[in-house]
């Protein structure tokens, strides 16, 4: 038997477990952020790679028959080597899932003009994954990329009410809407950008849906633990919670706050 193990390289990824365990409540959760060494959206395809799989293989000695890459450049950069190179070696029964694939699939039933925004970090709009996944799945959509860098700084100081943040979530919403004015989509594609929810929309104009990722990548774990039976049988379902981080427990404890709404342990590792 095992744990879902769900990663980030931060804070950010607590979104995301939020509505997976809410979807999900009597599974065993164990949640990792490799905050020591975040951001990684301004760092090298091979120390994402290199931190990612560090932090996979941690999970999966922790007891994870499954982990979900809760971060956009992690499941950008890193995903798809673990599940070809490192996986087959490993334990064929193991599983690593991303959330650029879930936010993708929805894509098509939503936009009108068929024209999206993504709003990301640096390392996952210059990795180009969410124009990749869309037009494999969507050619006859058009999209554009916008990288936001000081979003996520502002979320994790806790301005995302500021005069700063209002002037840096305009900046960047002006622009990508400049690039297309068609668009009438856009994806947070960044685990951390659900908490500046209110503020982009104060600055949308009328008519362009906007939405995180969340809900679909809970929705499309419910739905590969129905189509994988052999999967979910070998997990643990006793609504145990464990979080881990890189960084003092006392500050994650804190900062996870403006996450999540539920009080919480936090033990201290380091990865290598």
């Amino acid at each position: 038997m095992g744990t879902i193990g769900i990663f980030d390289s931060g804070y950010g990824g607590l979104t995301i477990f939020n509505k997976i365990q809410k979807a999900l409540p009597h599974y065993d959760y164990i949640y990792l952020g490799d905050n020591a060494r975040a951001p990684y959206g301004t760092r090298s395809f091979e120390v994402v790679c290199r931190f990612t799989r560090q932090a996979v293989m941690r999970l999966f000695d922790e007891g994870c028959r499954l982990v979900i890459l809760a971060c956009n450049t992690a499941s950008a950069k890193a995903l798809r080597t673990i599940q070809q190179k490192d996986l087959p070696r490993l334990d064929p029964s193991l599983r690593v899932l991303g959330v650029i694939r879930p936010t993708v699939e929805i894509i098509d039933r939503i936009s009108r003009t068929k024209h999206v925004g993504v709003l990301g970090t640096g390392g996952t709009i210059s990795s180009q994954s969410y124009t990749i996944e869309i037009k494999n799945l969507f050619p006859h959509i058009t999209v554009s990329g916008e990288a936001c860098p000081m979003w996520v700084p502002l979320v994790e100081n806790n301005e995302s009410g500021s005069p700063g943040a209002d002037y840096f979530v305009k900046k960047h919403l002006d622009r990508i809407l400049s690039l297309d004015p068609a668009i009438d989509t856009l994806i947070l594609g960044c685990t951390h950008y659900p908490l500046l929810m209110d503020k982009i929309k104060a600055f949308l104009p009328p008519g362009i849906t906007l939405f995180s990722q969340g809900e679909c990548v809970a929705e499309s774990l419910t739905a590969y633990l129905v189509r994988h039976p052999e999967i979910d049988e070998r997990l643990d379902k006793q609504g145990a919670r464990r979080f881990l981080t890189t960084e003092s427990a006392d500050k994650f404890t804190g900062t996870a706050s403006l996450f999540l709404n539920q009080p919480i342990e936090v033990e201290q590792i380091t990865l290598n």
